[in-house]
């Protein structure tokens, strides 16, 4: 049927069945998810392969004039704009319905063989002339054709669209830490591309590699991993895809706001299509398994606000473990505030310590491995595996003095937060020892052996001086707790004399020597005699002192036996 026979061609519904005003009976029945299509073989089968053959081979067997489409694409409505088509209807093509129309042309097998100018070539000449070099009229066509079509990730032309993307992405050189200078001095004072001196209209993309964040972002969940596993093939650096995962993330979980900085936005007229509905269950799976290998400040807070979610959202295992192996891989980064995960499950605890005990064996799985990467006699390498590890000590024992003051914590939880880090790793215990006097002053009712259990986790030989004497007048410690800090108090005492005595005699000698031969040169056997007086008395006061320390030590030992004989 010719163009000019359209006003007398005009398609109408009743009920929930379409007529087409021609004036003649309909003599096919096209069933479409429930809906009625009463038309004429002629023009249809002049342009659908797919209904031809269907009607050739029910007229064989006479099953009658009744066919049902299952599984069209586009549905009920695409098949309607299919049917104006094959009646001399001209279908406008756009960005926002050419995958549809596509592939209900591919579906319905209307090629060039039945006609040159079929929906089929049709819809391919305009794919490749107008939407396959547009970024902007790529992610319309994909946006558009998530909500229309089941599946369209998997889709041929999907696939067409998704690596034009990458490419286009992929161009801009500073992803690759190179500087880019797309088009010199062609630029008009408004910014504008200039060729051959005239002003296109176009404006100079972004230097900035962040430029394509919030445009993608407006994709399904589906579809966004699609784009994203074809930029990892291109070679995209991690640390661009994790900044992409992140700006995705953050505008789907808002709370995760509070763990990210804020980005500007840009200017997304053209997205008229409003934002993919997403199951934010389904995306935290999605999300954590395109989680690149990257280190870093935000990154780390990024991953723990993914953490809260995951548990919130009762997440699936294996997604929770790579969030708590990757947040172990770089605990050093991490801030106190970020570990203090509220408890979600069953027990009364106020903070999930379970997860940060396997986030702090994920770090020391890693340490062992980096470690293990290194040659022995390497002192460069051993300097920032030791760093991290100072770093995690630290912050582990500020976790543990936070968390202690919860009256529903157990001893047997205490404890092994207590050990989670070997005490070979430690040069100090003071960080450990606050933390357990703070657990023992919110926990009074603790019985002696429950005290000595916790207590067993400390070396008190590496408490610092401040802190044995702390300790020994701690009346909420045991006393065999006690009588340990004491011979360790000793011990430092003894340390710290002897070393002062070895400092004062090197000194002693060195000055003597430097003296002789001084005043041997000024002022002869005279001035030497004057400067041993001086030195005799100079050791007279020496001597005092060290009597003096002898007597606060005899004091000591009958402190340490009055303690003995009171038990």
């Amino acid at each position: 049927m010719s163009s000019t026979d359209d006003r007398a061609c005009r398609f109408f519904r009743r009920g929930s069945d379409w007529f087409s005003k021609t004036g003649i009976p309909s003599d096919i029945v096209i069933e479409v998810e429930g809906q009625m299509f009463h038309l004429h073989k002629f023009p249809l089968l002049s342009k659908c392969g797919k209904i031809a053959r269907i009607s050739e081979v029910s007229q064989n067997v006479k099953e009658g004039t009744h066919h049902i489409l299952s599984g069209c694409p586009g549905g009920a409505d695409a098949f309607l704009l299919v049917a104006k088509f094959c009646y001399g209807f001209k279908v406008e093509l756009s960005p926002k319905n050419i995958i549809t129309v596509h592939s209900i042309a591919e579906y319905l097998e209307m090629t060039e063989q039945l006609d040159e100018n079929n929906l089929l070539p049709e819809a391919e000449r305009f794919f490749h002339k107008f939407v396959l070099h547009s970024w902007k009229d790529c992610i319309l066509a994909l946006q558009s054709s998530e909500g229309s079509l089941p599946h369209a990730e998997s889709l041929p032309i999907v696939t067409k669209c998704i690596n034009a993307l990458s490419r286009m992405v992929c161009t801009d050189l500073s992803l690759f830490g190179w500087p880019m200078m797309m088009y010199g001095s062609l630029q008009s004072p408004g910014g504008s591309i200039l060729w051959n001196g005239i002003n296109t209209g176009a404006r100079i993309r972004s230097s900035q590699s962040d430029w394509w964040f919030e445009d993608i972002s407006c994709l399904g969940v589906s579809m966004f991993r699609r784009l994203l596993e074809a930029m990892y093939e291109r070679g995209v650096r991690p640390v661009i895809v994790a900044g992409a995962l992140m700006y995705y993330t953050r505008r789907y979980l808002r709370g995760l706001d509070r763990w990210m900085k804020k980005q500007g936005s840009r200017d997304l007229a053209f997205l008229t299509v409003t934002p993919a509905v997403v199951d934010h269950k389904v995306l935290l799976e999605n999300i954590v398994s395109l989680l690149p290998q990257k280190k870093g400040k935000s990154y780390c807070r990024f991953l723990l606000g993914l953490l809260r979610f995951a548990i919130i959202l009762n997440l699936c295992q294996p997604s929770k473990e790579t969030l708590e192996r990757t947040v172990g891989m770089q605990l050093e980064l991490a801030t106190l505030d970020g570990l203090l995960i509220p408890n979600f499950s069953k027990s009364d605890n106020l903070y999930d310590t379970d997860c940060v005990e396997r986030i702090i064996h994920h770090f020391l799985h890693s340490q062992e491995s980096g470690i293990a990467t290194f040659s022995p006699s390497s002192s460069v390498s051993a300097s920032p595996l030791s760093s991290s590890l100072n770093r995690v000590i630290k912050l582990m024992d500020s976790y543990i003095t936070e968390v202690a003051p919860d009256v529903n914590l157990g001893t047997e939880k205490m404890l092994t937060l207590l050990v989670a880090l070997p005490k070979s790793c430690r040069s100090q215990n003071d960080g450990l020892y606050r933390a357990l006097d703070v657990y023992l002053k919110a926990h009074p009712w603790l019985v002696e052996t429950e005290k000595m259990q916790l207590c067993s986790a400390i070396d008190y030989g590496k408490l610092s001086v401040d802190a044995c004497a702390h300790a020994s007048q701690n009346e909420r410690l045991p006393h065999r707790i006690i009588l340990q800090v004491l011979f360790f108090e000793q011990l430092q005492l003894r340390l710290s004399l002897s070393q002062y005595l070895d400092a004062l005699d090197i000194d002693s000698t060195a000055a003597a020597n430097n003296a002789v031969g001084h005043i041997l040169q000024r002022d002869g056997w005279i001035s030497l005699i004057h400067e041993n007086q001086a030195l005799k008395v100079d050791m007279e006061s020496l001597m005092s002192r060290v009597r003096n320390l002898e007597q606060e030590f005899v004091v000591i030992k009958q402190n340490i036996g009055r303690v003995n004989r009171h038990r």
